[in-house]
């Protein structure tokens, strides 16, 4: 998708856009407008990195860990100290209130020992009414609408005007992203559920139409039981050491309940696949830890949103591309938006915040949680250096959403490491040799950033050494090999693409997955459409992603993700013809989201061993949401 000025403007890319397009206030809570918030007013690194401690269990087993987590509204201080507190959603221990917080704690899990985890929707007030949705959900899209009842949940409603936004139960079904799960521990779109509040107003659908399906397959296959608002997931753990993530993943609405702080990490440790301790930097935040454990193993979430000057999250209540009509009377959407970039970076659920590093290494287990933001990051030597800015510390990066790479690999001068949304990257940074007192910077040089605001995530301090560095440093690691998959037996060819509106130029209406055939001709499809994909169990099959966004242009590329499995990157070739390039260095391990870019062919190899339905789809959420999402089979 190539973006013209006009684009960025109403994407949110470039300061002050709001007021730039006139887009309508927000009403705050006590009926006063609340202005869009100048991202160039927020002083940064004033707030100390939230490092995510691991989240209490419930129970511990000699057969499994239990975890109880709630997703609950409260309000946290994502903007510094002196500005309002933000609304969010986040998830928690129910065992223990103060462990909420967006995103939330981090569920650590070891490789081949079970956990349970029981995901209740808690999004209701002190009353035991729900809550609504935090950001405006779009009714017209293809979508859980609970309104819909038993007969019209999971589709796209028919309306005799142009509908508000939604401001009903928030739905909440949760995915385990890069796990090897099976169907009922997937969380699949239509396996959602209301929180259990009094309110539910008559003739809702209360539950997805696979819900009552994956709990009985739920206790069939591990005898754990889902109640009203709840579903609980027994996740084996037969995978990889590696950094997997959890997020709602309810059909239609994940770009605004991720966005409001549904989403956190989840680290599996241990096996063949990881390293014995004291290799790589640490310790990493543990069960509990004592007050003022010093952690060298962080994880930084990476969020870019907007806010109000009441401190609310913003995210337009109108379709920023096109000034209606909107449907019914045309195919446009009144209120979804095909992109939408916040103007801030936050890390870890607070803007622009600093780190105390001593003179040591560091392990970082990075993810890009944003909506649709691509990043690039580096470290240098001053925030507000001209890009490409040459790196004072190179980036090593020895993980990816798979688990360790095959070879360490160096990113340094002015190259930096390139995240789209969902990707996780396990990355070493080495401030040995550095002076107390300086000051270093975690940058983004992505396409959309903008100096000064998004183009900065955060920063380093360097303090005084208080413990010896006894890591491997990264150049000298022997890292776990991949385990080789099987030869292909069957290819697959699947497309990316857009639909443009039949009544206005220019202005695109959904994303669509689909087919391609052997003439290179895709064929759209939607969510409600038939199966197309139906890989045998313990079939290996090659993907080819086509990529046909129209426009030609790679500005923004399409996240390819597939659940279920750990794909390698094969290689890429334009669609039409040329040189055929192999994986980036930092792509060469196990991955499960990858940049499939415009106008390319993209390959993947994957070994498919779980009977079942899951999806596969473009991971920005505001592309998944509108209908570039299918289920494939494994018969």
């Amino acid at each position: 998708m190539k973006l013209t000025r006009r684009d960025l403007l109403r994407a949110g890319m470039i300061a002050g856009a709001g007021a730039a397009i006139g887009l309508p206030e927000l009403l705050a809570s006590d009926g006063a407008s609340a202005q869009q918030l100048d991202p160039t007013t927020i002083p940064q690194f004033v707030t100390q990195l939230f490092v995510p401690p691991a989240m209490p269990t419930a129970a511990v087993t000699r057969g499994y860990d239990r975890y109880s987590i709630g997703a609950r509204p409260f309000r946290q201080q994502v903007l510094p100290h002196g500005f309002p507190a933000t609304p969010v959603f986040g998830f928690g221990s129910t065992t223990d209130p103060r462990t909420f917080r967006a995103p939330g704690y981090t569920i650590e899990a070891t490789v081949d020992r079970q956990t349970r985890v029981t995901w209740a929707n808690q999004l209701v007030d002190a009353s035991g009414d729900y809550v609504r949705s935090l950001l405006p959900i779009d009714p017209t899209l293809h979508w859980a609408n609970p309104p819909g009842g038993t007969k019209d949940r999971d589709s796209v409603p028919v309306f005799k005007r142009t509908p508000s936004a939604y401001t009903g139960p928030v739905p909440l079904v949760v995915h385990l992203h890069g796990g090897h799960t099976y169907e009922d521990a997937d969380g699949y779109p239509e396996a959602w559920y209301l929180p259990l509040a009094r309110n539910i107003p008559k003739g809702y659908a209360t539950v997805g139409s696979s819900y009552y399906r994956f709990r009985e397959e739920a206790y069939e296959r591990a005898g754990v039981r889902w109640a009203t608002g709840m579903a609980q997931y027994a996740f084996e753990n037969d995978q990889r050491a590696t950094s997997l993530w959890y997020h709602d993943h309810s059909l239609g609405i994940a770009r605004t309940t991720v966005r409001s702080g549904l989403l956190g990490m989840y680290t599996l440790r241990g096996g063949p696949g990881d390293l014995p301790g004291g290799v790589l930097p640490g310790p990493p935040p543990r069960r509990g830890d004592r007050p003022g454990t010093r952690h060298y193993e962080i994880p930084l979430v990476i969020q870019d949103p907007a806010f109000t000057t009441d401190g609310r999250q913003y995210l337009p209540p109108v379709n920023t591309f096109s000034s209606g009509p909107y449907i019914p009377e045309t195919d446009i959407p009144p209120i979804w938006n095909g992109v939408y970039y916040g103007n801030t970076l936050t890390v870890n659920g607070n803007t622009w915040p600093n780190l105390n590093v001593e003179p040591r290494r560091y392990r970082f287990r990075v993810l890009n949680g944003c909506a649709s933001r691509p990043l690039t990051l580096k470290v240098v030597s001053h925030p507000l250096a001209s890009v490409p800015a040459e790196a004072a510390l190179p980036i090593w990066v020895i993980g990816s959403d798979g688990g360790f790479l095959p070879v360490p690999v160096e990113l340094s001068g002015k190259t930096g490491l390139p995240m789209l949304t969902a990707e996780r990257y396990d990355i070493i940074v080495d401030f040995t040799g550095l002076k107390p007192g300086t000051h270093l910077y975690l940058t983004n040089e992505g396409s959309a950033a903008t100096v000064g605001t998004t183009g900065s995530v955060m920063r380093f301090t360097v303090v005084p050494l208080r413990s010896r560095d006894t890591s491997v440093p990264p150049r000298h690691l022997d890292l776990p090999k991949p385990p080789a998959l099987r030869a292909a037996t069957k290819t697959r060819r699947v497309s990316f693409s857009e639909q443009g509106s039949s009544f206005q130029f220019n202005v695109i209406t959904q994303y669509l997955c689909g087919t391609v055939n052997s003439d290179g001709i895709p064929t759209a499809l939607g969510w409600g459409d038939p199966v197309t994909e139906n890989p045998a169990n313990g079939a290996t099959e090659v993907w080819e992603i086509w990529n046909f966004s129209p426009e030609g242009a790679a500005m923004i590329s399409h996240v390819f993700h597939i659940h279920l499995v750990q794909f390698e990157v094969l290689n890429r070739e334009s669609i039409g013809g040329g040189a055929v390039t192999g994986p980036h260095r930092w792509e060469t391990g196990r991955k499960d989201s990858c940049a499939a870019p415009t106008g390319v062919i993209t390959r993947v190899k994957a070994h498919f061993d779980h009977r079942g339905r899951f999806v596969w789809h473009c991971h920005f959420f505001d592309h998944e949401d509108n209908n570039m999402m299918r289920p494939y089979v494994v018969t």
